[in-house]
């Protein structure tokens, strides 16, 4: 037996046996060992809890019975204040009532706990139950809700997030949203000062329990900055097994075979990433960081990036109407090619209006202007225009801006016939293997990174709008950029449509 645990004839007191004692005693009432991993995790609870520190997380590897030693936490928290109100929010209600039935039967069993069973049945249910207490309170000791539940009204002085993060509530940056949403809302029941306890596995890499800032909300900090942390994954920096009983190093290597490395680093190494190999690997892009030069010699013009000089451009346009985070999003994207046959992907610029100028500009031609924008940024000579949709109406709407902006560029219009997946893996798949497409920083700081990290064939409310762009442009006849520099830009009448001016032509003959 451990020198810091006591026998149970020993306990003076069953409020003041130490948590890892409790665990101790419940073990030895069922026969069964106390392992290591089990005494770490209650020792760090215990520790954290006396502290005083009330914002915690614990990850542990799967199977390791991180929710079982947390139900026993609950009961312990219980005998030592029976007035206590534990709330448990999990990703769905069966896995939440798990918890809390498992509890009850432990306060049911527990050498030290029998005082506190309710003599009512209808106190003692299997989705919630109240021990024996002093005060009279409406909530009940201990209460399991599934994350999506309504939680309006309830007051908790503990919440247990057991598991909240799982695929079904993380596979999309829809539901991850709503997870962190649902999860904000869940401090308003907490009482002052109340317990905070996150137990759980990370299942994608824009995980709510990174330590670092994913960049995927726009959040200013992680989402549970200043939480004490334990992670115990299933192998050590030793490379031996965390609970070696029952994990054999055999049994551990017999696992990463079968669930392949992205799923096991997830679940077992506690690494955020996806739960299933990605078919479009971010880690192939080779990042540059350099601008375009654009320079002219004797009527001769020339574009060139670090220094390699650029022959043909990709312009590509998919536009789309509504808001971008409840439908299609517009994006445009830009790639060079060099002279060794190199793509380079330049610019992926999700377009945007501002309704607060919709009175004097529409919506329309306010991203027709970026575009023309991006254009003229880029010396673009050419861009194409999905016109599946709305395009066949701003393909027209885009040449009268770039003729305003006294541009040379052409708007050439496509329809696309091909299935999306196809199209993106078609476009996709050579140059990655290749590792011949090399895309520009501002690229990374785009949700474009997000979007090949969740991109799946056939999966449904998946954001691939960047994707397809760049698709676009890879499978594209690229435009040969001119060699004469353009003429200067002349004054363009604004009444003109496609940007042609009225002009007057000198004749030497008579009429």
């Amino acid at each position: 037996m451990p020198e810091d645990l006591v026998h149970p004839a020993r306990a003076s007191s069953a409020c003041r046996a130490t948590f890892s004692e409790f665990i101790w005693i419940w073990n030895h009432s069922q026969d069964m060992p106390t392992p290591d991993v089990h005494l770490r995790m209650a020792r760090w609870l215990f520790e954290r809890w006396s502290s005083g520190d009330r914002e915690l997380l614990l990850l542990a590897f799967r199977s390791s019975g991180k929710s079982t030693l947390v139900g026993l936490f609950c009961a312990w928290l219980l005998l030592q204040d029976a007035n206590l109100r534990i709330l448990v929010l999990a990703g769905d209600l069966p896995l939440a009532k798990k918890m809390v039935r498992n509890v009850r039967r432990l306060i049911e069993s527990h050498p030290l706990t029998g005082g506190l069973r309710a003599r009512r049945s209808d106190q003692w249910a299997g989705d919630q139950f109240t021990v024996v207490r002093r005060l009279e309170l409406r909530d009940p000791s201990m209460l399991a809700k599934g994350i999506s539940a309504n939680i309006t009204g309830l007051r908790a002085d503990a919440i247990v997030y057991d598991d909240v993060e799982v695929p079904k509530t993380s596979d999309t940056p829809d539901k991850r949203e709503a997870l962190r949403e649902r999860l904000r809302e869940a401090e308003f029941v907490l009482t002052p000062g109340g317990l905070r306890l996150y137990i759980g596995t990370p299942h994608t890499y824009y995980s709510i329990y990174n330590i670092e800032l994913n960049g995927e909300l726009g959040e200013s900090e992680a989402f549970l900055s200043g939480y004490k942390r334990l992670e115990i994954p299933i192998l050590d920096h030793r490379q031996q097994s965390a609970w070696p009983e029952r994990f054999s190093l055999d049994r551990i290597g017999d696992m990463l075979s079968k669930a392949g490395p992205a799923k096991f680093e997830s679940q077992m190494l506690l690494k955020a990433r996806p739960p299933s190999d990605l078919r479009l690997d971010p880690e192939r892009l080779r990042v540059y960081h350099d601008d375009l030069i654009y320079s002219e010699s004797n009527r001769t013009a020339s574009l060139t990036l670090g220094g390699r000089r650029l022959v043909s451009a990709s312009c590509w346009w998919d536009p789309a109407y509504g808001a971008p985070e409840k439908g299609d999003a517009n994006a445009v994207a830009a790639v060079f090619t060099d002279e060794t046959g190199g793509y380079w992907l330049h610019r992926v610029q999700y377009l945007t209006h501002d309704v607060r100028l919709l009175d004097n500009v529409d919506e329309a031609t306010q991203l027709c202007r970026q575009v023309a924008s991006l254009l003229r940024d880029l010396h673009l000579p050419a861009i194409v225009v999905e016109t599946n949709g709305i395009g066949r109406f701003l393909a027209g709407l885009l040449r009268q801006q770039i003729g305003w902006a006294g541009l040379r560029c052409s708007v050439l219009e496509q329809v696309s016939r091909t299935n999306k997946d196809l199209r993106i893996l078609e476009a996709f798949d050579a140059v990655l293997a290749a590792r011949r497409l090399s895309v520009h920083d501002s690229v990374l700081r785009s949700p474009f990174i997000q979007e090949m990290r969740e991109w799946r064939p056939g999966a449904r409310r998946c954001r691939d709008d960047g994707l397809d762009a760049v698709a676009g442009c890879l499978l594209s006849e690229p435009v040969r950029l001119p060699r004469l520099a353009a003429a200067p830009p002349r004054e363009v009448s604004r009444g003109a449509w496609r940007g042609f001016g009225p002009f007057r032509a000198e004749g030497d003959f008579s009429p």
